[in-house]
C-alpha cells in the first residue's frame, strides 16, 4: 500500500490509462461464504505504524492526506487553489452537479490540531475539524458544566446546531468549512460574530482573527488568504448582563437552508440600560450582515418599546434589498429583519422577568397512531383478504436488497446515455458543436433524429431540431463507456441559438380576462420520486429484438413507444418492469419517451444501453403537476346557501399537449367536490406556455379543482363570519352536475366521524380561547370532504389481464399488468390469490410486470389498478380451481400439494389466463352528462395547526383522518396510502413550491431547493380511521380505491393555516375574504398576517422590476 501511494506528479494527460490505487496480483481470492470485514491489519497498521503522507491519484484528480499542520501549511501554500475536504458536504455536490473540477483535493482528516478542544479561563478552543455533531457534544458539556449566565453563546449556538442541515451531514460537516464557506444564509457565522468569536489561523505563522463585520468580504469570500488555514475557533463565555439569542426562519423545520438568519447580542447594565449590542443577519445579502447604525441607535437606551420603534426604522433603511434580488421573498426577508428583532426583545425580557412571552409552542413530541377497523370478510382464520398484510417487498427495500433498474448487473458493452438539453425558452438551433465534446470522452453523439457518428472521428454535424420552446427540452444525446464520461461529454456540447421572440411562462399572458370575483392560485409539484427516470435497453442481437428494463407504470405504452420508434413489431420488444421506486403519474409518458431514444442508441450501436438521470436532470426535464389559477364568481343566501358559481380553470400545461387535456377534463368533473350547487358552471383550459411541459401527477387535477371550490366555500364563509360547508354538501339520492347518481350516505358517516372523534365543538371553543389569549401566535383548524371518481372515464383503459402459474410443488407464480410502485399491488394480488386458491400467501409470488406475460396492459393509475387486476387475478384463479374440482372430489382430504401433482398427472393445465373488461364509464362533452366513473371514494379531514405570525412557521398540531375504502383488502396497505398521500397533499398545498428565472430556467433543481414533507412535518397527532360497514358492489371484494382521493384532504392544513390567518388579521382590524395563494409558504402565509412588521415594510410596484423568479 505504502509503496502505492507514493508522493507523484500532480496531475496526468486525459489520454492516458487511469491509473490502479494499489497492486492487485497479491491478494486473496474472495471467499463468498465469508462476510468482508474491516483488515485488522489495517487497523494494526494504524496504530503502530508511524504516520506518513497518503497520496492517491485518479484521472483527473490527487488526494494528498498530510500528518502534521506544518505539512497542511506547506501543502496550501505551493497549491493555494487546492481545497481542503473533511466531510465533502460543500464540495462534493459542486464537483457532481455542477462539474467544479479541482486538480488537488487536501484532505487534513489526520492533522491533530484541527481536532483539539482546549479549555480556557474566559471559553473554549474548538478544532476547526470537530464535526458539527462534536461541536454540539462539546457546547452542550460545557452548558452542564457551568452556570447558566455563562452559557448564553452556547445555547443560541446549540440552537443553531439542532436545525442545521439533518443529522447525517452534521457528522461529517466541519465547523471549519460552515465558517470558510462563507455562505450569505449561513447558520453559525452570524451568533459567532455575534457572540465575539475569534479565530486561530496558521499561514507563515500563527496568527488570531476576530470574526466580525470585516471577516466577511463578499459573496463566500472572507479576509482569509488562500494559503491560510482555519485552525480553531474560540467562543467566549458570557458574563451577567449578556444575553445572546439566535433565530432562523426556513423553508421547513429541519434539512432546509435559511430564508433568514441572525445571531444577537445584548448587554445590559443597571435600569437594564444597553451597554453594547451586535446584531448579524444572513440571509439579507452577499455575507453575512452586521447591522451597526441600528446597534448604534440602541446604545444607552432602556430596554423597552420605546427603544424598538426607532430601531425599526433604522433598521429598514440600512438592510436594503432591491426587489429583484438573488432569493426572491423580498418583502418577507425585510419584514423578517423587524420581526426577529422584536422576538430578540422579547425573549430578553423574559429572561429579565419584566414581562411573559406570549405563546408557548406547542409541547409533546411526534405521537402519531393510525387506527383500522378489521371486517370479517373471510370464510375462515387463513383467509388473507381483509388483513394488515406485510408489503411484500419491505423488507428488501428496508435493507438495500430490493433491485431497481439502475441496480441491474451491466451487461458486457454496456454504454452510458447522457442527454443534453435546451438552454434557451424559445430559440431556433443553428449548429452543434461536438469537437469539444468527442475529444473529452470515447463517445457517439446522438442527435434527435437519430444520426450517429463514430467515438474516434468527428461526425458529420447532425441535422438540428427546427427550434425548441422551452429550457430542458431534450436537444440530443452522448454516448461513453462510462457514465461519467457520458456526462462530460453532454456538458462538452455547443450549441448555437437564435432566440425567437416572446415567449410565455405564465397563464395571464395566455389569457386575457378581467378578475373574477375571486381567484386562488396553485403552484405545481414536482414528483420527487425516490428512484429517478432509469432505462436500460439490451439488443438480444437477434431479428432486432430487444429487452427494455425500465421505471414505468406503463410498460405497454413504453413498449410501444419504443417499437413504434425503432419501426419493428412490438412482438420485438419486451419491457420488464421489477419495481419502480414512485412514480406518481410521472413515469408513463415521459418514461417512454427517454426509453424511445435510449432504444436509438441501444440499436445504433448494437451495445446495452443506460440512461438514468440525476435528480437535477429529472427535475428539469420531466415536467410536473399542472401550476393552475382558478377563478370564481358565487352568489349565495343569508343561511350560507351557495345558489350559483361560475369557475374556470387555466393550467399551465407547458410546451406540449402531454396528458393535459385529460387533466383539465378531470378538473371541470370535480369542480362540485362534495357541493350541491344548483347553477354550476365550469371552465377548463390548458393553456400553452414556454415551460417544460406538465404531466399527470397523483389526483390529475382534482387536487387543483377541488381546492378552487374550497376557496369559494371558505372566503363565502368569511364574508358571512359564518361556517357554511355543511349546508352546501349533497344530501340524500344525488345527481351531479354531469348527471351520475350516487348516494353520499358514506360522505356524511365519514363527516360525522370525523367530527365526532375530535370533539368538534369544544376544540374550537379551545382554539377561540387561545387566540384571544395570544397576540402573535394563532390557532387555525378546518374540516374538509372529498368526493372522488374512482376509475378511467374512457372505458378501455379499464381492462387488465392476468397469467397464473400453478406449479406441481404447488407453489403460484402471478403475473398481472400493474406496476408495483410502493402502494402494495403485488402484495394485494398475492392476498386475492391466497384466497381463491385456499392457499398461505407465501406459496404465491409475483415476480414482476412484463409485456412478454401480460400484453396490452393498461397505465396503473387513476386508483384502479387493484380493481382491474384484483379482478383479472381472481377471475385466472377461479379457472384454475375450477379445473382441480374433479382432483378435490377424488381426495377432499388432500393438500394443496397432492393436487397440483394429481393434475398434472391428470393432463390438467396449471395455467391460466384472466381477465377483466372494467366498467364502461364514459363521458359525452357535446351533450355534458355521462358515467365517467365507477364510483365515488368519500373522506373527511380535520386538521388544526399553530401559526407564528411572526415568521408564517406553522406546525400541525392535530389530523383526523375518516376514509371510506370499503371492505379493505389489506388495512396497513391502505393506511399507509392514507398517510403517504395526505403528506404529499401538505406538501403540495403549504410546503413545495417550483421557481422559475424571468427566462423559464428551473431554479428548484434538487432537495437543497425543493423541499418535500419530512419527519418534522407529521402532525403531533395523526389518526387515521377507515369507515366500518362500508360495501362497494363495483370493485372487488368490496373495496374501494385509495391511492389519489385523500391526497386532496392535505388541504386541511392549508385552510387551518388560512383560518389561523384570519385570526391574526382581525387583530389588525382586518376582516372578511382575503387572498392566499398555495402553497401557503411561511412567506405567504407571513405577508397576510398583515403584522405591523410586514405592514413596515415598502411594496415595490409590479413592473418596476424584474423578478428574481416568476410567479407561475
Amino acid at each position: 500500500l505504502n509503496q502505492a501511494l507514493k508522493p507523484g506528479p500532480q496531475t496526468r494527460p486525459l489520454n492516458q490509462s487511469t491509473p490502479r490505487l494499489f497492486p492487485t496480483e497479491d491478494l486473496l481470492p474472495l471467499d463468498p461464504t465469508q462476510d468482508l470485514i474491516f483488515p485488522p491489519e489495517l487497523m494494526r497498521v494504524a496504530l503502530t505504524e508511524p504516520q506518513q503522507t497518503r497520496w492517491f491519484r485518479g484521472e483527473r484528480v490527487a488526494w494528498v492526506s498530510p500528518v502534521s499542520l506544518e505539512e497542511l501549511v506547506l501543502l496550501k501554500s505551493t497549491h493555494p487553489q487546492a481545497p481542503l475536504v473533511l466531510g465533502n458536504t460543500a464540495l462534493g455536490p459542486e464537483m457532481k452537479f455542477r462539474g467544479a473540477v479541482h486538480p488537488l483535493l487536501i484532505s487534513p482528516s489526520r492533522v491533530a490540531p484541527l481536532f483539539e478542544v482546549t479549555h480556557a479561563p474566559q471559553g473554549v478552543w474548538v478544532g476547526a475539524g470537530l464535526s458539527l455533531t462534536q461541536v454540539q457534544m462539546v457546547l452542550e458539556a460545557r452548558v452542564e458544566a457551568l452556570p447558566q449566565e455563562k452559557t448564553e453563546l452556547y445555547r443560541a449556538l446549540l440552537h443553531q446546531l439542532r436545525a442545521l442541515a439533518g443529522q447525517q451531514i452534521r457528522n461529517v460537516a466541519s465547523l471549519g468549512g460552515n465558517i470558510v464557506s462563507a455562505l450569505p444564509n449561513s447558520d453559525l457565522n452570524p451568533v459567532l460574530a455575534a457572540g465575539g468569536c475569534r479565530l486561530r489561523v496558521a499561514s507563515d505563522g500563527d496568527r488570531e482573527v476576530p470574526l466580525d463585520q470585516d471577516f466577511f468580504r463578499g459573496f463566500r469570500t472572507t479576509l482569509l488568504g488562500a494559503a491560510d488555514v482555519l485552525v480553531a475557533v474560540f467562543v467566549p463565555e458570557t458574563r451577567p448582563g449578556e444575553f445572546v439569542r439566535a433565530f432562523r426562519q426556513a423553508p421547513r423545520k429541519e434539512n432546509a437552508l435559511a430564508t433568514v438568519t441572525t445571531g444577537m447580542r445584548v448587554v445590559l447594565g443597571p435600569g437594564a440600560v444597553v451597554r453594547d449590542v451586535q446584531l448579524y443577519y444572513g440571509g439579507v445579502g452577499p455575507c453575512t450582515l452586521r447591522a451597526a447604525r441600528t446597534g448604534q441607535a440602541l446604545l444607552g437606551r432602556p430596554w423597552g418599546e420605546a427603544m424598538l420603534q426607532e430601531a425599526y426604522s433604522v433598521l429598514l433603511e440600512e438592510v436594503v434589498l432591491p426587489p429583484g434580488a438573488v432569493g426572491g421573498k423580498v418583502g418577507f426577508r425585510r419584514s423578517l429583519t423587524l420581526s426577529l428583532l422584536f422576538k430578540f426583545y422579547l425573549e430578553v425580557q423574559q429572561a429579565l422577568a419584566l414581562m411573559v412571552r406570549p405563546g408557548p409552542g406547542p409541547a409533546g413530541s411526534w405521537t402519531s397512531w393510525t387506527c383500522w377497523v378489521q371486517d370479517q370478510l373471510g370464510p375462515g382464520p387463513q383467509d388473507a383478504v381483509g388483513r394488515p398484510v406485510m408489503h411484500r417487498s419491505a423488507p428488501a427495500q428496508a435493507t438495500g436488497e430490493a433491485v431497481y433498474v439502475d441496480d441491474t448487473p451491466p451487461p458486457q458493452g454496456e454504454l452510458f446515455l447522457a442527454l443534453v438539453t435546451s438552454t434557451r425558452p424559445h430559440a431556433s438551433i443553428l449548429r452543434y458543436c461536438l469537437s469539444v465534446c468527442l475529444s473529452v470522452c470515447l463517445s457517439v453523439c446522438l442527435s434527435q433524429q437519430g444520426s450517429a457518428g463514430g467515438s474516434q472521428t468527428l461526425p458529420p454535424p447532425p441535422p438540428p431540431p427546427p427550434q425548441v420552446s422551452c429550457v430542458g427540452q431534450l436537444v440530443c444525446g452522448v454516448l461513453a463507456d462510462s457514465r461519467d464520461r457520458a456526462r462530460r461529454g453532454a456538458a462538452a456540447v455547443r450549441v448555437r441559438y437564435q432566440d425567437l421572440p416572446d415567449p410565455v411562462f405564465t397563464v395571464e399572458l395566455v389569457v386575457h380576462r378581467p378578475l373574477s370575483s375571486g381567484e386562488l392560485r396553485l403552484g405545481g409539484q414536482e414528483h420527487f420520486y425516490m428512484e429517478p427516470q432509469s432505462v436500460l435497453v439490451v439488443p438480444v442481437g437477434e431479428e432486432t429484438e430487444f429487452h427494455v428494463y425500465v421505471s414505468s407504470q406503463a410498460p405497454t405504452i413504453t413498449q410501444e413507444a419504443v417499437a413504434e420508434t425503432l419501426g419493428v413489431p412490438s412482438n420485438r420488444v419486451t419491457c420488464h418492469v421489477k419495481r419502480l421506486g414512485g412514480a406518481f403519474g410521472g413515469k408513463v409518458t415521459k418514461t417512454s419517451i427517454l426509453a424511445a431514444i435510449t432504444a436509438v442508441a441501444a440499436w445504433k450501436t448494437g451495445r446495452a444501453v443506460r440512461c438514468v438521470l440525476e435528480r437535477g436532470e429529472d427535475m428539469l426535464i420531466t415536467g410536473a403537476r399542472h401550476p393552475v389559477l382558478g377563478r370564481y364568481q358565487v352568489g349565495f343566501m343569508e343561511d350560507g346557501r351557495i345558489t350559483a358559481a361560475d369557475l374556470q380553470y387555466y393550467a399551465n400545461a407547458g410546451n406540449t399537449v402531454d396528458e393535459s387535456p385529460l387533466v383539465v377534463e378531470k378538473m371541470v368533473l370535480h369542480m362540485d367536490n362534495a357541493y350541491n350547487i344548483p347553477n354550476l358552471r365550469g371552465r377548463a383550459v390548458a393553456c400553452r406556455t414556454n415551460l417544460p411541459s406538465n404531466t399527470a401527477f397523483r389526483g390529475f387535477g382534482v387536487p387543483q379543482a377541488a381546492a378552487v371550490v374550497e376557496s369559494m366555500i371558505t372566503d363565502v364563509a368569511l364574508c358571512l363570519a359564518r361556517p357554511i360547508r355543511e349546508v352546501n354538501m349533497y344530501r340524500g339520492l344525488s345527481v351531479t352536475h354531469y348527471g351520475m347518481r350516487f348516494d353520499p350516505e358514506n360522505l356524511w358517516r365519514c363527516w360525522e366521524e370525523v367530527k365526532g372523534r375530535v370533539g368538534l365543538g369544544p376544540r374550537l371553543e379551545a382554539l377561540r380561547s387561545f387566540n384571544q389569549d395570544h397576540r402573535w401566535r394563532k390557532r387555525g383548524a378546518a374540516l374538509i370532504p372529498i368526493k372522488y371518481g374512482v376509475a378511467f372515464s374512457e372505458a378501455f383503459l379499464n381492462q387488465a389481464a392476468a397469467l397464473v402459474h400453478v406449479y406441481k410443488d404447488g407453489s403460484v407464480l402471478v403475473s398481472h399488468g400493474g406496476a408495483e410502485m410502493g402502494q402494495g399491488i403485488h402484495t394485494k394480488m398475492q392476498q386475492v390469490v391466497s384466497r381463491e386458491l385456499g392457499v398461505p400467501s407465501s406459496q404465491v409470488y409475483v415476480s414482476e410486470t412484463s409485456t412478454a406475460s401480460v400484453p396490452n396492459s393498461c397505465p396503473s393509475a387513476a386508483s384502479y389498478g387493484t380493481d382491474a387486476n384484483g379482478m383479472a387475478v381472481r377471475d385466472a384463479c377461479q379457472k384454475l380451481y375450477k379445473r382441480l374440482e374433479p382432483i378435490r372430489t377424488k381426495n377432499p382430504k388432500g393438500s394443496w400439494d397432492s393436487w397440483t401433482r394429481a393434475a398434472f398427472l391428470e393432463k390438467i393445465s396449471l395455467s391460466a389466463t384472466g381477465f377483466f373488461r372494467g366498467p364502461d364509464c364514459y363521458m359525452d362533452w357535446e351533450k355534458m352528462e355521462g358515467q365517467p366513473y365507477s364510483y365515488f371514494t368519500y373522506g373527511a379531514c380535520y386538521s388544526e395547526v399553530e401559526l407564528d405570525c411572526l415568521t408564517g412557521d406553522y406546525r400541525t398540531l392535530r389530523t383526523d383522518i375518516v376514509v371510506d375504502v370499503g371492505q379493505s383488502i389489506n388495512p396497513s396497505i391502505d393506511i399507509g396510502q392514507v398517510e403517504g398521500a395526505f403528506l404529499q397533499g401538505l406538501g403540495l398545498y403549504t410546503l413545495e413550491q417550483l421557481s422559475f428565472s424571468p427566462g423559464g430556467l428551473l431554479y428548484s433543481r434538487g432537495p437543497s431547493q425543493y423541499k418535500i414533507p419530512a419527519v418534522c412535518d407529521v402532525p403531533l397527532s395523526f389518526n387515521v380511521h377507515l369507515l366500518p360497514d362500508s360495501n362497494n358492489p363495483h370493485a372487488i371484494y368490496s373495496s374501494k380505491g385509495i391511492g389519489e382521493p385523500v391526497l386532496f384532504l392535505g388541504s386541511s392544513v392549508f385552510y387551518a393555516i388560512k383560518d389561523a390567518v384570519s385570526a391574526a388579521r382581525a387583530e389588525s382590524g382586518l376582516g372578511g375574504a382575503f387572498p392566499l395563494d398555495s402553497p401557503a409558504t411561511p412567506e405567504r402565509a407571513c405577508l397576510a398576517c398583515a403584522t405591523p412588521f410586514s405592514q413596515r415594510v415598502p411594496v415595490s410596484e409590479p413592473g418596476s422590476f424584474t423578478p428574481w423568479a416568476l410567479n407561475i
